[in-house]
This record gives C-alpha cells, structure tokens and sequence, in this order.
C-alpha cells in the first residue's frame, strides 16, 4: 500500500521516518525511483511512498513535530489535534515545541481520565505515554513521564514547553487529550495539579528525578480532596543537595491552618491526616559549586475516609521499661513494602504526625491512634536488651523475660519480641521456665502452642542456633556461653490469653563448659524427644552440647537414639556420645563418631548425656536426636526367686541346728550357752530382715559353746569349785532390743584368745540370718566332737562359720 503526505507551510509541521533502533535493515522506503532507510517530510512538501515489506512496524519509527511560537506572535491555544491524517501504522511521536516568554506561563490541561506520573524506565500499561520538559532560556528541565488513568490533571509551567506523546502502531487514537492555554507568570519552575475524588493513592516525583532538582528552585504540587477526605503525605525517597546559602525544604498550605505555610525539613515526618485540600512546595538552596550535590524527592499521597476511631487514643505507658522499642508496622515489614496503591493503615502519635511504621521508646509515655479499617493488617515487633557488667551484682538477680502489659493491651497482634542477653567473658546465661517448663519443637513433637521462643546463642564468629521451643514440656533449665537472642513469635489471637501465664526467666550464672547444657525433668509416663542445637544443619565444629535427665523416683527411663550412627566423618579430633548414670560406681558408656551408637537402655538413676563435637570433612554434619521414655518400675522376677532360695536356705540350716541339738544331749559332756553382751548386736539399715521384735521370736536363743574351749581359764581359776549345770538354758535377764544380734566382726573371734581389748570395729553391710558360732572340744572327749575336729585339721580355734563367711567376703 501507498501513503501520500501532503504538509501545509502555514502548519510549521515536519514529518520523520526512520529505522527503529537496534533493528537490521529488513525493509526499505520506495519514494518514486529511489529505496530509502530514511524519509524526512517538511512544512509544504507532497509526498507518495510505500514500503518494501508488509510488516513496515517491525522495522520503521515515526516523528511528528509541530513548532508553536508564542514569543513573536498570537498562540494558537485551545485542544491540540493530531496532525497530519492518514499516517502510516508505525509506532510514533508527536512533539509540540511551545516557545513562551518566561514572564508568561502555559497550561497543560488534560482530559480525563487525566495522568499518572511514573518513574523513568517504567512503562505504560498501553503504551502510550506523556512526556513534559519545560524550556527556560536554554535550558530544559524534564517535569515527569505520565500514563493514562491518573490523578493529575493540570500543569503549569514558566517560559516554553515540550510535549511529547508516545503512541503505539496499532492504537488509533485520533485526539492528543490535552490543551493548551496562556496564564499568568506562576513565578516559579511548575505547578503540578492532582484532583483525589475518593479513596486513592498517588505517588510523585520531583523534576529531573532520579536526577537533581535545579539549583535555587521552587516548585509546587497542588491537591484537590474533597473536605469530607483525609490526606497523609509520606516520603519514600529524598536526597539532600550541599547548599552554600538558604536550605532545602518543604512548604506546606492547608487551609484554617494557624501557622500558613508550615515548613518542614525533608527529614520530618510529615503531616499526616490533612482535612480536605492543601499545598505542597519544594523549594532548593544555592548549591555548592565544587560539590553540589542532588536534591531529589519521591513521595506518596494517601486520601482515605475519616475512621470511626480515629479521635479514639490508646495509652503506651513505656516510662517504667528500659533499654526496650516498640515498632506498630503493617504486616510483613520490613522485608514486604505493600504496594502504593493498597489501602494503608496509618499510626499517629498525635493527629498530624503519621505513618506507616511507628517506633517507640522506653522512658516516656506515648497517646497513639490508627487510621486504619483492619487493624487486622498492623503487627507489633518490640526488642528489649539485657546486660551483665559485673556478676557479683547482676548474679543475685533474676529477670523475668515477659511482654509488658503496655504492648499486651493494644489492639494489635505482637508479631515478635526479641530479648538481646548481652553477658561478658566468663559469664553465662540461664534460662528457666519452673512451672510451665519449655518442649523442643522437633519433627516427632512439634509446638502447637499460640507461641514460641527461638533461642540463638552467638558470638562475633560464630552462631548456635539452639532451637525453638514453646510451653508445655520437660525442659526445666538451659545454660548458655556468650551472648543469646530469645524471639518470642505468636501464631494467632490466643497469645492474649496465653500471655497472662508466662513464666520464663532468666539469670546470669558463672562459667560453664558446655556452649549449652540442658536440665530436662520429665512427667511420669512421658516421652521427651531432644535434639541437637542448629538442626539440621549440624552442630559447629568443636562445640560440646549435655543434657542432665531427671529419672523420678519408682520409675525407670528408656534412653534410646533416633539413628544408629553419627553420621559423620571426623577431618581433626573425635566426635563423642557420652553417657553416665549419677550414682556411686557408674559405669560410662563412650562412643566414637565411629562407632555404633549404644542401644535403647533403661537408666534407673538421673543421668547425663554429652555430645561433643570434632571438625567434620566437607558435607557430612553431626545431628543427633534421642529420646527418653519412662515408665514405674517394675519388680524383677529374678529377685523374687533369689527371695524364696534365700529362705530355703535359712530353712535348712534351722534343721540342721535342731539335729545338732539333740545329738549334743546325748554327750557326756553338756556345752554351756553363753551370751557375750560386748557383741554389737546393731545392723544399720536391716530392720526388715525381722518382722517381730526380740521379746516374740528366739533370736535370742543361742546353739551351745564348748564352754571348756571358750571359758576353760575361767574354770581353772575356780579350782573345779563351779560345775556347769547339764541340760540347764540360762536365760539372759538383761535388756533386750527391738534389732537381731549381729555376729562379732572377724577380727574379734580371731584375737578373742590373744587380747582383752573389747574395742568395736565398724560393723559389716552384710549379715545372715540368726548366725552362730561354734567351738568344738578337744580329741577324745565325744565322738562326735572328734569328727567335726578331724574335718577342721585339729585347729580347734577358729570357728567354722568364720571360714565360710571369709570365704563369702572373698568371692
């Protein structure tokens, strides 16, 4: 197809066609006989042309520029048409070139929808966009890109202008939606106007943005809202020039202000909760000519409806805390930035002073408000610092880790509040929870609890993170080396409630060995899972981790590991599982990173576990998770059988006592029963042996002693004047305890002949039921007597029971 031009003289407007950037030569122009890349029509030419291809769009651009002096003569004001018809579908730019006196001023008024302002490298959803530049002598400054769909709807500038409009190949469009007019001299760069109707958002920039805003310069932003409306500025992006004179800042014009024009620095936080319309104006300083720096401004205006509470304040009592913020922030901070053009919520700590995220500070008392319908949407994140100087002061102290009733009571969920324990070198810190206890979150029993406490240990090199934990478990005590961050996290509105039974504390203790140390007391039948700090990512190099378990009494625990491996390989040093029961004579179970782990067990005794760390070699990371169950001891059934043995035992040597007895009355020579009241007749602990006392059993009824062996010297010295009386019991008439007699220890039966000292040496543990001594006469005096002496060798002074409980002793 072929396109004819025709351009009047008196229209001042040139036409360009060239090739698209970056694009290869794929088609051409054919203008009579000639093939072209290029084609340039001027004010008064005819021209006919086509293109070499059927798809000229791909290849070719198109420039419309009109020249409008309103210098030399009359302006031709009004709408703007687009001009010349019947152009070619190419993408293409009309440029008006406007030159003005700068004692006048222009005026850009768009039809609605009116204009969007982006950022430059932004582009418009359909593509068609507005470019303003203003002219003052020679220089040109750049008032803004704008889309389609926008807030502003007027722009008035000093001295010329140009205007741009940017149009895609296939939009038809036929108007420029825009006029000019001529107005007085607005003595300053522009004015920007932008009329917010309803509940709405816009943001803006300031001229050459990112660049610098001319030296020495002012210019204002206009904002028409109904008074019914609320506006609130906010900055989200400035930079500051080096000025040699005057300073940068900000005006603001509200109408029934008492104090017009309110000035404010950059910096401030910025009026918020504005009635109705108001100004707003930048103004520059005299820069510095060696460094001048950049004055910039990007900014946000926020127009909602008055909220039903927003003359409701809330009390913030902070005056009593210390050391400790408070941030009211919208949900997701800081990582999410919601977009502009979402409905916010705003936090005032008086009625002008507003914003998104508002920080507070212990020591003072603060009346806040919210403009917001949801305040659903707002979270608070509080961080309190605690530190230890010098432990003979802070070690007497305990501190309670609780979130003040001044955060609890506002209206906004607690997203988190950090504690920063700060202890120096040989201090450590201690964290308890005495009633309610702290349960591992670990896979097999995770929290679900309405919060939780993640706890990280660090230093300036290295980080443990510990782990995470939430009321309700076994977990009594954790001691920690170096400094610790505790993050209480909520999940949902049942931390309100939840709140009120807090009980974790904290202390600062002297120096530990372990990085983190443990006290886990279990309930009675519970199962207790516990893990390795930085699971699953293995615990550092060389860090060494115990866990004291608490085995209440009657009841048994099961320890068993989750894996029967380390799983690791060690690059320098050893890996090691301890584990030792705390009781006299335990034994210690030791395994190496290389060997097996020990097999479930059943600890009776509190008892610890230690896991210790070496260097691993790359991608092998120590984890390890045990368990421990318990249970109420049961009785075992081989002690019951030993019982019933023992008393068969006892059985037999009551029999064979009796047979003794009655051969022994049939000898010539009766034995005399002696009770030696020097015997120390007390056996500490063994109370239970005897369920009767001394004066209802016969445990005090003796076997007879050869009285010629044991008291012969005794008779001597009677000359024979005291005969022994045959078959005669002399019952004992002294006093009798509630406790048996116990046997002579062995030294004493062994030196009885030899010394007179009746000193008493400790008592032995272990003693026999109703045990006794025998002596035996000498050869020839009984036959029986000569038996029992030929079986013992003659050594007739050493009694047999002796020899047996020797040899008790020995095995």
């Amino acid at each position: 197809a072929s396109f004819t031009i025709a351009l009047r003289t008196v229209d001042n407007v040139t036409v360009m066609i060239k090739l698209r950037p970056g694009v290869l030569v794929g088609c051409q122009i054919h203008v009579e006989n000639f093939f072209r890349s290029e084609l340039k029509i001027k004010p008064g030419d005819n021209m006919t042309f086509n293109f070499t291809c059927s798809t000229p769009e791909k290849y070719f651009i198109m420039e419309i520029q009109k020249n409008i002096d309103c210098v030399s003569g009359p302006c031709p004001f009004g709408d703007v048409h687009l001009y010349p018809p019947g152009l070619p579908r190419l993408n293409r730019t009309f440029t008006w070139d406007v030159k003005a006196s700068t004692k006048a001023g222009l005026e850009l008024k768009f039809s609605t929808p009116w204009l969007r302002q982006i950022e430059p490298g932004e582009t418009c959803p359909d593509f068609v966009s507005y470019n303003i530049n203003s002219c003052i002598d020679k220089a040109t400054v750049n008032i803004g890109t704008f889309c389609r769909n926008g807030s502003v709807s007027r722009v008035k500038l000093l001295g010329g202008v140009i205007m741009s409009l940017h149009l895609p190949w296939n939009l038809p469009l036929t108007t420029s939606g825009f006029n000019i007019a001529n107005r007085a001299s607005i003595k300053r760069l522009c004015i920007i106007e932008s009329i917010l109707k309803g509940e709405s958002s816009i943001t803006l920039m300031s001229p050459n943005y990112p660049l610098g805003f001319p030296e020495d310069e002012l210019m204002t932003w206009q904002f028409v809202i109904p008074s019914s409306m609320r506006a609130s500025v906010f900055f989200h992006n400035y930079s500051l020039s080096n000025c040699e004179r005057k300073e940068e800042r900000v005006e603001y014009y509200i109408p029934g202000s008492l104090s017009n024009p309110e000035v404010f620095k950059l910096s401030d936080s910025q009026p918020a909760n504005i009635v109705g319309s108001f100004n707003l104006s930048l103004q520059g300083c005299d820069q510095d000519a060696q460094n001048p720096g950049i004055l910039r401004l990007l900014f946000q205006v926020v127009v909602q409806h008055p909220q039903v509470d927003e003359n409701v304040t809330h009390l913030v009592d902070l005056s009593k805390e210390w050391n400790m913020t408070v941030t009211i922030h919208f949900e997701g901070w800081p990582r999410h930035i919601p977009v502009m053009s979402e409905p916010i919520c705003l936090i005032c700590k008086d009625p002008r002073t507003c914003d998104r995220v508002l920080t507070l500070v212990s020591g003072a008392v603060y009346r806040i408000s919210f403009l917001c319908k949801d305040l659903s949407r707002l979270r608070i994140t509080a961080e309190k610092g605690i530190s230890c100087v010098d432990l003979r002061w802070c070690q007497r102290k305990i501190y309670s880790l609780l979130v003040p009733k001044a955060i609890t009571q506002l209206p906004i969920q607690l997203h988190k509040f950090i504690w920063k324990l700060l202890a120096p070198d040989l201090i450590n810190i201690e964290i308890t929870s005495p009633s309610l206890k702290l349960q591992q979150h670990v896979p097999e029993q995770r929290c679900n609890t309405s919060y939780s406490y993640s706890i990280v240990s660090a230093t300036a090199e290295t980080e443990l993170n510990v782990g995470v934990f939430c009321p309700g478990g076994s977990i009594e005590k954790i001691q920690m080396r170096n400094n610790v961050t505790i993050s209480l996290k909520t999940f949902g509105k049942g931390f309100l409630n939840e709140s009120k039974h807090q009980d974790l504390k904290m202390s600062f203790v002297p120096h530990i060995k372990d990085e983190c140390s443990f006290t886990v007391s279990p309930d009675p039948k519970a199962k207790v899972y516990l893990q390795t700090p930085n699971w699953p990512y293995g615990l550092p190099p060389y860090v060494s981790i115990s866990w004291y378990v608490v085995v209440p009494n009657k009841q048994v625990a099961r320890l068993g590991f989750s894996k029967d491996r380390m799983g690791i390989a060690c690059e320098t040093g050893r890996a090691y599982v301890n584990i030792k029961e705390e009781t006299a004579g335990a034994e210690e179970t030791v395994r190496r990173e290389d060997e097996l782990l020990p097999e479930s067990r059943n600890m009776y005794h509190d008892f610890w576990v230690n896991v210790s760390n070496c260097k691993p070699v790359d991608k092998t990371q120590l984890t390890l998770q045990f368990r421990v169950t318990l249970a109420d001891k049961q009785i075992d059934l081989g002690v019951i059988l030993a019982v019933l043995a023992g008393a068969g035992v006892l059985a037999a040597i009551g029999l064979t006592v009796c047979c003794v007895k009655k051969k022994k009355k049939k000898s010539q020579n009766p034995m005399v029963g002696v009770y030696n009241d020097n015997v120390n007749t007390q056996v500490p602990g063994k109370q239970g042996l005897f369920t009767k006392g001394r004066k209802n059993n016969e445990s005090h009824v003796y076997a007879v002693i050869d009285d010629a062996m044991v008291y012969g010297h005794l008779l001597k010295e009677s000359n024979g004047s005291v005969s022994p009386e045959v078959d005669v019991y002399r019952p004992f008439d002294g006093p009798i305890g509630s406790l048996p007699p116990s046997p002579p220890p062995l030294s004493f039966r062994k030196d009885i002949k030899r010394s007179s000292n009746t000193e008493e040496p400790p008592p032995l543990t272990d003693t026999d039921h109703d045990t006794y001594t025998f002596a035996h006469q000498k050869p020839g005096q009984s036959e029986d007597i000569g038996d029992t002496s030929e079986k013992n060798n003659g050594d007739t002074s050493t009694p047999l029971l002796e020899n047996k409980e020797e040899d008790g002793l020995v095995e």
